[in-house]
């Protein structure tokens, strides 16, 4: 996973990243919510669940970029069938990849499993 990042972002980038990851997070997990009370077709309530899962993942930092490259495809799927609020989908899209490709930051748990190891003097 180390060779996914360049560096764990820490200070401002770092914040901004988890800013960026609670916005998508925290969006993609209301509307998977919301769309479970409203639908009730199986077929247009599994992409939203998908993205709801990988809401969680990113929220908490895990997996970053596999579940950003996820949550771009997933989001992509829902603006084509439309499914869901198409300019809605394509900016969580858009988002998506962005995290897919900066990485989750200092403040995450992949930064915890796959950062920067210090030895011990």
């Amino acid at each position: 996973m180390q060779r996914l990042f360049t560096t764990f972002a820490d200070g401002w980038p770092g914040f901004g990243l988890l800013i960026q990851r609670l916005l998508i997070g925290i969006a993609l997990l209301g509307r998977g919510i919301v769309m479970i009370n409203e639908t009730l077709s199986g077929t247009q309530i599994a992409p939203h669940i998908a993205g709801a899962i990988m809401g969680a993942f990113i929220l908490a930092g895990f997996w970053t970029p596999m579940a950003g490259a996820l949550v771009a495809a997933v989001e992509l799927w829902i603006a084509v069938a439309g499914t869901g609020d198409t300019w809605k989908s394509i900016l969580l899209a858009v988002l998506g990849a962005t995290l897919a490709m900066i990485g989750p930051g200092a403040w995450s748990i992949d930064a915890r499993l796959f950062g920067r190891k210090h030895l011990p003097n």
